[in-house]
Order: C-alpha cells, then sequence, then structure tokens
C-alpha cells in the first residue's frame, strides 16, 4: 500500500478556507512550501515541537546607519521613540503628494507637514531589511502595479554644501524579487509634485 500522499479536492478546500481564516497571502503559502517550514510545523502537531512567538524591539534611538555612498552626507535630523515593538497594525502611510490638478508641492511646506507626526526613523527601515519576513506583501506596489517607496522621514540627511536634504525609502525590486533601500533628494528651494505620487511616510500610532 502507498504512503504517498493524495489530496482531493474536499481537503484542498479545507486547507484554502483555513489559509484564508488565518489571513495567510500568496507568499506566506510559498514560503511555508519551502525548506523544512512543513516538516517543522509537522513536529509542532505530533508533539515534537512548540512555538514560541518573537517580539521584535527596535531601538530608534540608537545612532541611525549612514550608507550614502559618497560620503558627503551626514545625519540632519533623527526622530527618536525610544525603543519600538514592530507591530504592523500600528503602522501608517501617509501619503507625500495630494494631486490636485498637476499641484506642486514646496520641500519645506511637506517637511513642516510632517515633522510633527510620529514618523518611523532609518533604524526601523534598517530593521526591516534585517528581517524582510516581516515587510508586508502590500508594500510592494499600488493596485495600479506601480512600485511603492515607502519612505522613513524620523532620519533625515543634509549634504556637505548645507543645500540639500535626501530621505531614504525601502522598494520591492521586481527585477531580483528582493526588498532594497535607495534614497530621494530634495532641495528645499524647489518645488515637486508628480513624481513623489508613489512614495508615501511610514508613521507610528499610538
Amino acid at each position: 500500500m502507498s504512503n504517498e500522499l493524495m489530496l482531493d479536492v474536499g481537503q484542498a478546500n479545507e486547507l484554502k478556507l483555513a489559509f484564508r481564516r488565518a489571513k495567510f497571502s500568496n507568499a506566506d503559502i510559498k514560503r511555508m512550501c519551502q525548506g523544512d517550514v512543513l516538516e517543522n510545523v509537522r513536529e509542532y502537531l505530533r508533539g515534537y515541537a512548540s512555538i514560541t512567538k518573537l517580539e521584535h524591539i527596535i531601538d530608534c534611538d540608537a545612532d541611525p546607519l549612514n550608507p550614502l555612498v559618497d560620503g558627503h552626507w551626514s545625519v540632519f535630523k533623527h526622530q527618536k521613540c525610544n525603543k519600538w515593538k514592530w507591530n504592523l497594525s500600528r503602522v501608517t502611510l501617509c501619503p507625500m503628494v495630494v494631486q490636485k490638478g498637476g499641484e506642486h508641492i514646496e520641500f519645506n511646506k511637506l517637511h513642516e507637514e510632517l515633522v510633527e507626526k510620529p514618523l518611523l526613523n532609518a533604524n526601523v527601515l534598517d530593521y526591516l531589511l534585517f528581517n524582510p519576513v516581516l515587510i508586508p506583501e502590500e508594500w510592494k506596489r499600488d493596485d495600479q502595479g506601480n512600485t511603492l517607496c515607502i519612505c522613513f522621514w524620523g532620519t533625515i540627511y543634509r549634504h556637505d554644501s548645507g543645500r540639500f536634504l535626501c530621505v531614504r525609502f525601502l522598494y520591492w525590486d521586481r527585477k531580483d524579487n528582493t526588498w532594497r533601500q535607495n534614497h530621494v533628494t530634495f532641495d528645499p528651494l524647489e518645488r515637486y509634485s508628480n513624481y513623489l505620487s508613489n512614495y508615501f511616510a511610514a508613521m507610528r500610532t499610538t
């Protein structure tokens, strides 16, 4: 008698409904099918393993990294928020530009609107890059398929010239299928519009 697993239509549907109840994404299911993940699940189900829920504590008071490659940038502002426990339900994404008939927005005005908000800083960005499984699928692209840029305005860098400022952002690299970071540079004297339409500021909720 063969021990090969036979998955009939009824069991497949049962699995699908269970995945939906647990709010699994397609990426979650794919990851579960890789490596020894399912073997570990089986060991838990048969009583040979236990599950410990991890807490991801991020030190948002620590000095941020400065990966800007040319060496002419330094940290200008860094909004601290003690040791902060990562919880996606406590993160909101705020559009950086509200498009109204091609209206432009001054960088200084944008900065003033955001600076008083509970912004996530670059320490959170770097923690997510080190733990990409924490990054939600919906941060990859918008409903039109455009790549999203999740900016961490809690840390602002300034060029040695004193004129240019920049903010680092997180984005999904479709070509290499991986999360990466980059930065967007601003001249406070200039005005910006459409090219910011897919940029969002990551903020904490209380």
